[in-house]
Formats: C-alpha cells, structure tokens, sequence
C-alpha cells in the first residue's frame, strides 16, 4: 500500500522528460506546432514535469530567443499543471544569469523552476562552481535543479559542493547522471534535497536508494511505462517494478547506447508518428537507415506497439 511515508518529496513531480526540439526541415527553425504537438503527447502519456531547453533538446544550438519562444509555447500547451522546467545553464555565468532572468519574466508562463548544468568546457573549481549556482540562485525567484553530468561537463558537483549548495532555499533537486548511488544517499540523508535519476538505465536503482523519480530521455518515447515503474515503486511492487524496468531495457539500450540521445529521442518519435520528420542541426546528424531499423525493433520490443516503417523516407 502506498503511504505519504514511503514516497519521496518530488517539488518537480515524478515522470519528467527532457524533451526534443522540433526543427523546420531544413533545421533552421524551431517547429512550434509540433512542439506543442510533442508537448501534449508527453503529458498523454505518464508525464508529469517537462524540461525543455536541455541537452536532449539541442540546447546549445538554441538562440536565447528561440529557447524562450519555445518555453512559452510549451506552457501554453501543457496548462499551469505540468511541472515545467527551461534549461538556463551555460558555461558563463553571465549569460546563464541573463537566461535565467529572461525565463523568469516570461508573462504567462510561469516556470516551476530551473535546469542548471554544471558548467561545460571551462572545468572551474568547486569554489568555482559554487559561485556560478549561487549567482544564478539569487538572480530570480525561481527553484532550481542542479545537472551532475561529468561525462559532458568534465566537472562534477563533489559531495562537499552539494551539501553546500543544498543549503540555499532555492536549491531543491539534482538531476544525476553519474550514478554515484552512495555519495547521492549521504547527500540526501545530510540534506533532504530530492533526487531526479538522469540516466535511465538507472531509473529502478535510484527509486531503491530514495529517488524523487526522473528527468528522462526514454520517458518521451515510453513515458507509460517510465509511469509505471514508478507507481509499482510507490507501492512496494517491487516484482511489477522489475518488470517494468525488463521491458524498459530494450529501449533504454537502443536510445541511449548508440547515438547521441537527441538523435535516438527525435528518431524514435519519428517511427511512433508523433514527429514529421528527423532534422537536426549540427553538428549532430539525424539517425541512418540502420539506427532507425534497430529504434523500430526496440520500440516493438518495450512497448508492443509497432513502429512505422523505418525504411519511409522522412517527410
């Protein structure tokens, strides 16, 4: 049975994902009908916070006013129910500052909070590091979620900068992708901030440890089952949660083990129809003719449903 002492606080919600971004054709433009078409198709299917503007979604090659265009057509598909979250974070902190305050003064749109990744390239130090979070923090009125991602960033926040930067009010989760599940249990048992798995092939270990739920590149593509593994977590189903997390497994292996998750994300909306077609801008390329064979045949596999065709050319 579920109690409210079983299931961890979740100030962003519990199924998030880091969605794409829809591009014209030829990818010079954002495509914000079928953002909002994706948008929508997300919630329909056991999402419960959006995250857009991250890694998934091309951010870097986002212009700041593309970045805000899409975070106001996002909300205005969602409603004010789904959590919403922009990623601001960049290795300058002026500028993220900037991105931050440009986010948070959007009529309208209301953000429940923002993504802050470690800053990438610039490899500072943690007192560094710290700095930049605290900058950023105070620079609006918005929450934040921290980004751990060494594997992109080169730096990771180390326990002693997250106990600290746990310590600002503003500062309520982290999404991991370095699957420390040790140092993340000393950070919450030291803190109470919430943990968001940013790995999915790690989802059901870090449920196990307390997680808060995910920020997801899969959970676009399978976000009913991403919904649930979490519910039969909430539960104690631990056998209905195994089984989840099996079915999952195919999928998760295709999307994130192969190609860019941008590309294996956009790709695999494609083959479910929810996309018209795969462009991206570079210096990423859209899948091949082999990925999409192999995305088809896992999609089938996690979900049972049939994917279109990958040997149709994209509209």
């Amino acid at each position: 049975m579920t109690t409210t002492e079983t299931i961890p606080p979740r100030p962003f919600g519990a199924v998030g994902s880091a969605i794409v971004t829809p591009l014209s054709e030829d990818g010079t433009r954002i495509d914000l009908d079928a953002a909002q078409r994706l948008a929508a198709h997300v919630v329909a299917h056991g999402n419960d916070m959006i995250v857009v503007s991250g890694t998934t979604g091309e951010a870097p090659t986002l212009s700041d006013r593309e970045k805000l265009d899409l975070a106001r057509a996002v909300r205005e598909a969602v409603g004010p129910e789904v959590r919403m979250l922009a990623g601001v974070g960049t290795y300058d902190t002026a500028h993220s500052i900037e991105l931050a305050r440009a986010h948070a003064e959007l009529p309208g749109v209301d953000l429940d909070g923002l993504l802050v990744v470690c800053p990438y390239y610039s490899k500072p130090s943690q007192a560094g590091l710290i700095a930049h979070v605290i900058a950023i923090a105070e620079a609006t009125d918005l929450p934040l979620m921290l980004y751990d991602i060494p594997g992109r960033s080169a730096v990771e926040f180390t326990y002693e900068t997250l106990v600290r930067l746990s310590e600002h009010e503003k500062v309520l989760a982290i999404k991991d992708a370095k699957a420390n599940l040790h140092e993340a249990t000393r950070v919450m048992a030291a803190t109470g901030v919430a943990y968001y798995s940013g790995e999915d092939a790690m989802n059901l270990p870090w449920l196990s440890v307390g997680a808060s739920g995910f920020v997801s590149v899969v959970g676009q593509v399978a976000g009913d089952l991403e919904r649930e593994l979490i519910d039969a977590v909430d539960r104690s189903d631990i056998v209905a949660a195994r089984a989840a997390h099996r079915k999952l497994a195919p999928l998760v292996e295709a999307i994130m083990n192969h190609m860019p998750g941008a590309v294996s994300a956009k790709a695999s909306l494609y083959l479910q129809g929810v996309l018209p077609h795969t462009a991206m801008r570079r210096p990423l390329l859209p899948a091949d003719a082999d990925q999409l064979r192999d995305l088809a045949a896992a999609l089938d596999q996690s979900t049972g449903i049939p994917a279109l065709d990958p040997s149709r050319r994209p509209a």
